[in-house]
């Protein structure tokens, strides 16, 4: 897939709750550098972080990852708070991101969720900060159809160049509206909790006979095949967190599974697209 002309491998790295237990830290730091290994010279592999994650524990974790690969194959996204999100607060935040990751530019930063600020205002502080050099693309998190929209109205608010949703099997809201305005927009998704979590999000997907039907037969575990859908459409990011080596490589796998029309069709009528305006589904 593609993010304003750089190629990006389909499954990147996401690192909620990464950073906070010490005791994992070994364990969580060497699944990313294994994950970031597996770039090619072709598709960049995205890692995603925040400054809300752990406070920036999280950030400081993949700073700390990023020393094992050339920063220039590694897509760096990071996220801004909403009440960071002034002409003034916002270029220190960024200064305080960039520290902790320990470079000197990000390749895309995201306004995490809408806030108070008026979105000209956050914008004009995306624009200077890409202007500057310390990120070079910017998009936005959370935001809904009419929050888009809005954003289109705004000054420079069109060279967003991506949105982050919550988007997987179980959570299919975004397809009746959101995603078709995106399409047409040609704003690429990233897709945030692609495996639901596992089934901690009310999902008893482990459990379906359809799922572990097509899964067995194509040899691949469930929680790959809800990975290959959330990217069927080759447009998506999918950014599963795992703290397991073995895990993220299974979940980077997860990019070479091809599914026939059959069993497309087989998943798409157990688990049906919205006839409905929904709202946005967030964690």
């Amino acid at each position: 897939m593609e993010i304003a002309g750089e190629k990006i491998f389909p499954i990147g790295l996401g690192t909620w709750h990464m950073g906070d237990d010490v005791d994992k830290r070994i364990q969580e730091l060497t699944a990313l550098q294994v994950g970031l290994a597996q770039t090619n010279s072709t598709e960049k592999i995205a890692i995603d972080t925040a400054e809300m994650y752990g406070e920036g524990n999280s950030e400081k974790l993949v700073g700390r990852a990023l020393h094992t690969i050339a920063r220039e194959n590694v897509y760096l996204i990071s996220k801004v708070y909403p009440w960071n999100a002034s002409k003034r607060q916002l270029p220190r935040s960024l200064e305080e991101s960039l520290k902790r990751l320990q470079t000197d530019y990000l390749d895309l930063y995201l306004l995490h969720w809408t806030g108070e600020f008026p979105l000209a205002e956050t914008v004009s502080a995306l624009q200077a900060a890409k202007k500057s050099g310390y990120i070079k693309n910017w998009g936005v998190s959370n935001f809904d159809v009419a929050d888009m929209q809005e954003l289109w109205q705004v000054p420079d608010g069109q060279n967003c160049v991506v949105n982050e949703v919550l988007y997987n099997l179980g959570s299919r809201g975004i397809e009746f509206d959101l995603l078709p305005w995106m399409k047409k927009q040609q704003v690429p998704l990233i897709a945030y909790s692609p495996i639901a979590q596992g089934d901690r999000l009310g999902n008893q997907f482990l459990s379906d006979d359809l799922l572990q039907r097509i899964a067995s037969d194509h040899f691949v575990s469930v929680f790959q095949l809800l990975l290959a859908w959330a990217i069927r459409d080759e447009k998506t990011l999918a950014i599963p967190q795992s703290s397991n080596k073995d895990h993220v490589l299974a979940n980077l796998a997860a990019a070479k599974i091809q599914l026939s029309h059959q069993e497309w069709q087989e998943i798409a009528a157990r688990y049906p697209a919205p006839t409905k305006k929904q709202p946005l589904a967030v964690l």
